[in-house]
């Protein structure tokens, strides 16, 4: 039996599996392990408990043999339209083992989801993987988050928990929050629990209920740099020294760097157009691009590049390489070198 193919939005797929829209098969696969380990709860949990003796079956792919995943495959549920059967650690396998589910692949029990997980790993299997595409199974790829997409991340997951959210929480939220895709989820958790359907994230919201203060955070810090506004700047270090748990000298060394190795490409971009730019920094907001416009106007590519050496050579410093000073005097003296640059650049 074939299935539509298709390459949904984790978001997406966590819908799916929660309105109980299942489909025959499922692959999960690839590097970012926190998204398939909450699929596969799902997956789980689709399943009522009065009924999970019965219709589902987890097994754990380097204990198992294929044809005893294949067998529960071809049984049908008891009392129920469909049973759920899970294949776990599916990487940990050898490819020939794994592989041999391709059989049953070929000719799918329309009564029964499989859900095959690769945690951590691309999938294997060739012969699998084409009689996957063959039956148009669901293929996700979990990937980690990167500094270019985690924004779409968090708006997919706010709004999947029935929430909007302001620019500037947005901004937030991506400064706060970084990468990591397991406090992504569980912090906008958090949100959804305190604030409700249908509700707003804002600035204040995101302040009151994780702790990111509104007028004192990195996306502030980078403003009032991109601003030259030294006075701003030195009042929110002077916050950060005050709240050193909340405010740690990493993130913040992270967040300057990202901004400045930005502001360098489109300082060396030819068509400095404001879609031109967009595309280039691969923002998707007009007032994304105001800290970066801004900057061009303050700071010109040399002194960029010299702000990015003082910002490694700081990173290296609060890691404990060349310096024992506190991380927050060692971001003061790092302040005082991004609004005294000259570019003065020998190559």
């Amino acid at each position: 039996m074939a299935v539509t193919s298709s390459a949904p939005t984790f978001t997406d797929l966590m819908r799916q599996i929660h309105q109980r829209k299942l489909k025959p098969l499922y692959l999960l696969h690839g590097e970012e392990g926190f998204f398939i380990d909450e699929l596969t709860k799902a997956f789980e949990t689709s399943v009522p408990e009065s009924e999970r003796d019965f219709n589902l079956y987890i097994f754990y792919a380097p204990e198992v043999k294929a044809e005893t995943i294949i067998e529960a495959c071809r049984r049908y549920p008891m009392m129920a339209d469909r049973q759920v059967v899970i294949v776990k650690e599916a990487q940990a396998a050898r490819a020939d083992e794994i592989n041999k589910l391709h059989d049953y692949v070929s000719t799918l029990n329309a009564f029964t989801t499989l859900a095959i997980c690769f945690r951590g790993e691309k999938a294997k299997g060739k012969d699998l993987l084409a009689a996957s595409r063959k039956a148009g199974a669901v293929i996700f790829e979990s990937k980690k988050p990167t500094g270019r997409n985690v924004d779409a991340l968090i708006t997919n997951i706010v709004r999947s928990k029935g929430l909007n959210i302001e620019a500037k929480g947005l901004a937030m939220l991506c400064e706060y929050l970084g990468t990591d895709a397991a406090k992504i989820y569980n912090e906008i958790n958090k949100l959804a629990m305190v604030l409700g359907p249908n509700a707003m994230v804002t600035p204040e919201s995101i302040e009151a209920n994780i702790g990111v203060s509104k007028d004192y955070n990195d996306f502030e810090l980078v403003d009032a740099i991109a601003a030259r506004d030294n006075s701003k700047a030195f009042r929110i270090l002077a916050y950060f020294k005050r709240n050193p748990k909340n405010c740690p000298a990493a993130r913040t060394a992270s967040n300057l760097f990202s901004y400045f190795a930005s502001l360098l490409t489109a300082q060396f971009t030819r068509d400095k157009s404001p879609a031109s730019l967009m595309n280039v920094l691969g923002l998707k907001w007009d007032k994304q691009l105001n800290r970066f416009t801004m900057g061009m106007r303050n700071y010109n590519a040399y002194q960029s590049i010299e702000i990015i050496a003082a910002i490694r050579t700081f990173d290296a410093n609060i890691k404990g390489i060349g310096s024992r000073q506190n991380e927050h005097d060692l971001l003061q003296a790092l302040l005082f070198k991004i609004f005294t640059a000259r570019g003065d650049i020998s190559f």
